[in-house]
């Protein structure tokens, strides 16, 4: 069984990672997305996410990956704004970026 911190710095182990979380925290909603979830899967447009949700994302994604203050605004946030999107691959790109081994930012 894996622990929050093995293989955390190995890309495809993150992207699984967030994959999962986002199958766990989406499983009985009633969206229109029928699909699997994947790397190009639209976090606003698919899956519905709002505001909220993406706070429990992340809060999510933190207890996974045994790691707080990932400077998660860069992700979110542009040009001063709130993105209007974001997809998996993004999100786990952000997290082998700045994950290190052993689950510690």
């Amino acid at each position: 069984m894996d622990t929050p911190s093995m293989g955390i710095a190995d890309p495809g182990s993150i992207e699984k990672g967030v994959i999962e979380i986002l199958e766990e925290m989406t499983k009985e909603w009633d969206t229109e997305f029928s699909g699997r979830i994947g790397p190009d899967t639209r976090l606003m447009q698919d899956l519905t996410l709002e505001s909220i949700d993406i706070v429990m994302l992340i809060v999510a994604i933190e207890e996974r990956f045994g790691t707080k203050g990932l400077p998660f605004d860069t992700l979110l946030m542009e040009d001063g704004r709130y993105v209007e999107e974001l997809k998996v691959a993004q999100i786990a790109g952000f997290l082998t970026t700045h994950l290190k081994p052993g689950g510690q930012a």
